[in-house]
């Protein structure tokens, strides 16, 4: 996620969502008569591209669905949903596939994490997703801001996987947790290519050219980022999984519709 400028009055740079630029100010939401943002479904647009919303699930560092995701569908505009289109043919060229984790995030899901860090405990899922960082100082290490470029809807957080994918285990609420930061053998067993942290890892093991990290995660790390690139996509320096579509239609606004098929245009 993304911090932004002093003026902004809390910020988010969780889950994979920030910029190495500052965010603009906040702009007013659209009213009911401005135009729809254009928003389709990621898998209308492309079925060969995986998916495991995070945020629809009790798997994220909230340790339950987070507010704003009745659906566990990726939504992008229409822009960024072709640009990676066409980044997925690069990627099954070299047998890979993308994975998506987060596409378009609401305003009200920002809100939701601002609450819970400001709220006392709720760290049930510390031990995976920020074991190193005590919960009070996320704000002040730069790992959470607001708003969200998510919130603008040609924003998403990628990895990549092998083809075909490997079967992936479910996560069962209440199992025990391994750090994001540990080996890929131990930490939870995701059938994205190692990365050399897990997602969603508030850690700077996931910032993208962390020299902690082993060849292998370097490297498919360095892959992503290029396919990702020259698909159109900028990256952010401090989380290996987040891209944004620089030519994003809507560069000042951020959204609030539910992530939905209703919320399609």
């Amino acid at each position: 996620m993304e911090r932004l400028g002093a003026g902004v009055a809390v910020a988010l740079v969780v889950a994979g969502c920030g910029r190495a630029t500052p965010e603009p100010p906040p702009s007013p939401q659209p009213s009911p008569a401005s135009p729809r943002p254009g928003f389709v479904v990621l898998s209308d647009v492309d079925r060969r591209i995986l998916s495991e919303i995070r945020y629809a699930t009790a798997h994220n560092f909230l340790g339950r669905p987070v507010d704003g995701y009745p659906e566990a569908l990726c939504l992008l505009t229409s822009r960024a949903a072709e640009a990676l289109r066409g980044v997925q043919d690069a990627a099954l060229a070299i047998g890979r596939s993308l994975k998506v984790y987060d596409c378009y995030r609401p305003a009200r899901a920002t809100d939701d994490f601002v609450r819970w860090a400001g709220q006392p405990g709720q760290d049930a899922m510390k031990a995976e997703f920020y074991p190193g960082v005590a919960k009070s100082e996320l704000f002040d290490l730069g790992y959470l801001g607001s708003p969200s470029a998510h919130s603008r809807g040609s924003t998403v957080d990628v990895t990549l996987v092998d083809v075909p994918a490997p079967e992936q285990p479910r996560y069962v609420p209440g199992q025990p947790l391994v750090a994001c930061t540990a080996g890929r053998a131990q930490r939870f067993a995701d059938n994205s290519v190692d990365m050399g942290t897990g997602f969603d890892c508030f850690d700077p093991l996931a910032h993208v050219d962390s020299a902690r990290v082993d060849a292998t995660a370097r490297e498919n790390r360095r892959l992503l980022r290029q396919l990702m690139t020259d698909g159109g996509f900028a990256g952010y320096d401090r989380e290996w999984w987040h891209f944004r579509y620089r030519e994003e239609p809507w560069p000042d606004s951020y959204f609030d519709l539910p992530v939905a098929r209703a919320s399609a245009d």
